[in-house]
């Protein structure tokens, strides 16, 4: 099993544990939170769009509570079951697309695309990206938000040889890792309040904000599934440019990491690169 088929597979383990995406977690304040000032939720009001890996709906339903017309959602793992259902009374708005994202048709005609969490996981994104111009209509815009390197450096030094063990574990006995984690949180917050420890903005105003539970979701995934890049800045713009994006835009969301807006050339053919 490649790299990639190891992270799907990793995901499909974490979706069918993790189904519920109500509260703050699901919620148009957190999708303003990730947009940061790069669009407005007013942007995509009547617009079609693409979601890239969807897992169980969560960004689907914020796009949806936001006015998109319609999604397309794109999950290769076995989350497109708990989306399904989670999405059940939004059927009619929401087409699934069970495979990954570079399986997107070409020529759709889309008026955005979003991933918000997914490209990072992904090794070569490349055919993902250039799925998504080639969906879009001229002028349509991506969105993607991806673990930032810039402003992590303490935090990977801990994470990445903690991953050589975790990546590998049981995943019942990742669940007990990350819950009990989880009931540390409100001595980290506590110790944001005094000194200025890594994620201190990020977590006081959205992770604070999460009940255990989601606590125990976000812990666990940063330590599950087998690919996981922190991107610098440079290496987000050279990665949309490359599938054709231009007048990219990049947002420092919290100091640690990196939401991204490019758009497709007016003048651009829908056929893609």
């Amino acid at each position: 099993m490649d790299l990639e088929q190891q992270t799907v597979k990793d995901f499909s383990d974490q979706w069918t544990h993790y189904v519920d995406n109500r509260g703050f977690w699901g919620s148009l304040e957190f999708l303003k939170d990730l947009f940061g000032p790069l669009l407005i939720l007013d942007d995509i009001r009547g617009k079609r769009v693409a979601d890239i890996g969807s897992g169980t709906g969560r960004t689907v339903k914020m796009l949806l509570d936001a006015g998109v017309v319609h999604v397309i959602a794109v999950e290769p793992s076995k989350g497109a079951c708990a989306l399904r259902e989670n999405l059940r009374h939004e059927a009619d708005r929401v087409t699934v697309l069970e495979a990954t994202g570079e399986a997107l048709p070409g020529g759709l005609d889309l008026d955005y695309a979003i991933s918000i969490g997914v490209i990072h996981h992904i090794p070569d994104p490349g055919p993902t990206l250039r799925a998504v111009y080639s969906a879009l209509k001229p002028g349509g815009r991506l969105l993607i938000w991806v673990y930032g390197e810039e402003g992590n450096g303490a935090y990977l030094r801990f994470l990445r040889p903690l991953r050589l063990m975790t990546t590998h574990l049981p995943h019942s006995w990742l669940r007990l890792l990350s819950w009990f984690a989880s009931l540390m949180t409100p001595i980290y917050l506590f110790g944001c309040r005094l000194f200025p420890l890594p994620f201190r903005e990020y977590a006081r105003n959205v992770f604070a904000n999460l009940p255990l539970a989601k606590r125990e979701l976000v812990i666990y995934d940063q330590l599950n599934p087998a690919y996981a890049k922190y991107y610098s800045q440079a290496e987000v713009t050279r990665l949309l440019e490359s599938a054709g994006f231009s007048k990219i835009r990049l947002y420092h969301r919290h100091g640690c990491s990196w939401t991204a807006l490019g758009e497709k050339p007016c003048n651009a053919s829908n056929a893609g690169l």
